[in-house]
């Protein structure tokens, strides 16, 4: 598996304070199959983290990481905030290591009414947008459809693991479900803060999900696509329905 979202360097945002707690997320991904893990500091208003910052976390990061897993550079970037840097820093923050990729997060609360022009100009900029946990938001959680014009601009959806697994509460477990039967969600990251708290629980999402293929699409086919700036490969055809964790 690949996982595209974590906040994985210690000190820097409000993932883990010390080196201890970055190991424990490093190889908590590594046992449950993760191959490569994307370190995605938070950029925005109280987290002002600089690439140097990041890069700096990573190199640090890289040699201890257990046998069989990558460290990639990136950055979760605030839709305010990334306003504020010129393409040079967004390129340090591409997902990944890509210079064109940029994993953006959707605000928690209020739906941005400029974000398709968001979205456009950074296209028109060589940039390819990654919306980070758009289920985790009010407004998507009251109106799937909110989403769908971000899809058909080209915008892949990452839905984080604990919302599927059920860890985040039913509206987030309620809006990944949706999402997904109505094709507007792409890939499953981690989010992980922790190995515990906001746990790495991408295995048990892909569980979730109830059909393999359909699984590894999210968790390795689109990641690995995105990687490597190709087209995302065709969605599967679901075998199974997903059921939501308190219906099991």
């Amino acid at each position: 598996m690949i996982d595209l979202h974590s906040h994985v360097i210690p000190s820097l945002d409000d993932g883990p304070t010390a080196l201890e707690g970055s190991l424990e997320i490093l190889h908590a991904a590594c046992e449950a199959g993760v191959t490569r893990i994307a370190a995605t500091p938070h950029v925005r208003d109280d987290h002002p983290t600089t690439p140097e910052q990041m890069e700096r976390g990573v190199a640090e990061l890289r040699p201890l990481a257990p046998e069989g897993l990558e460290i990639l550079t990136g950055g979760e970037l605030d839709i305010r905030y990334l306003r504020t840097l010129d393409d040079a820093a967004l390129r340090r923050f591409g997902l990944g290591g890509r210079p064109d990729l940029l994993l953006v997060e959707t605000p928690f609360a209020g739906w941005p009414l400029d974000l398709r022009g968001l979205v456009f100009d950074l296209e028109t900029r060589g940039f390819r947008v990654v919306l980070a946990h758009p289920e985790r938001n009010g407004e998507v959680q009251d109106d799937p459809e909110l989403v769908r014009e971000l899809v058909d601009a080209g915008v892949a959806v990452q839905l984080t693991a604990g919302s599927l697994e059920g860890r985040l509460g039913r509206r987030p477990a309620a809006s990944a479900k949706e999402l997904l039967d109505r094709g507007l969600a792409h890939l499953i990251a981690s989010d992980a803060h922790a190995a515990s708290v906001r746990a790495f629980t991408l295995r048990a999402a892909a569980a979730a999900v109830g059909d393999g293929t359909f699984a590894r699409w999210l968790t390795q086919d689109v990641p690995e696509a995105l990687l490597e700036g190709r087209p995302l490969p065709p969605r599967p055809q679901c075998r199974r329905t997903m059921r939501l964790p308190w219906h099991r």
